[in-house]
């Protein structure tokens, strides 16, 4: 199994998504980059810890390629909001992407590159050394199969995960 750090606003989006695709073993919400120990929603959201609502995606590239994994993360959010995603605002909703080692850096650049192909040179995604993982309240895990009529879930997180599984229904479970 591999695992990717990624932010790209509210970490529901990511974690819904990902779980529509074949090798994604699992999906952990939580927050990364900031300079509190184990914070909790609340703190993350008042905009003043620095984490990122991140999602660490788990899965066989075996079965679904790393790069696949990156190019639905440049599908499913805009990387050239700088600390937004629509009307979710604050740094905790940036684009980031948080790297183990020399080899995720090289393949989370090579993503980035590709993405210019469809959003042009002004992408502000972060590439960083990945950092202490928080894990997110309870919750929070597997929100949108909990909560499918929720109205965020309805306005903003089935549009997202609609789009990226009519890019890659090759993978689709």
């Amino acid at each position: 199994m591999n695992s990717f750090v990624l932010g790209g606003g509210c970490f529901w989006c990511l974690d819904s998504t990902y779980m529509q695709f074949k090798g994604v073993d699992d999906v952990e919400v939580g927050y990364m980059g900031g300079a509190s120990s184990n914070p909790s929603y609340e703190q993350v959201c008042a905009g003043n810890t620095g984490h990122v609502e991140v999602a660490k995606v788990i899965f066989d590239e075996s079965i679904v390629p790393a790069e696949v994994i990156l190019d639905m993360f440049f599908t499913l959010h805009d990387p050239t909001q700088l600390n937004r995603q629509g009307n979710d605002i604050g740094s905790q909703y940036r684009s980031a992407m948080f790297y183990e080692n020399d080899e995720q850096r090289t393949l989370f650049e090579a993503a980035r590159d590709r993405a210019m192909e469809l959003w042009g040179p002004a992408i502000v995604t972060e590439i960083v050394p990945v950092e202490t993982f928080w894990m997110g309240e309870e919750y929070h895990q597997d929100f949108f199969e909990k909560n499918p009529n929720q109205g965020y879930c309805n306005a903003v997180v089935a549009p997202k995960m609609a789009k990226v599984r009519a890019k890659f229904t090759e993978f689709l479970r």
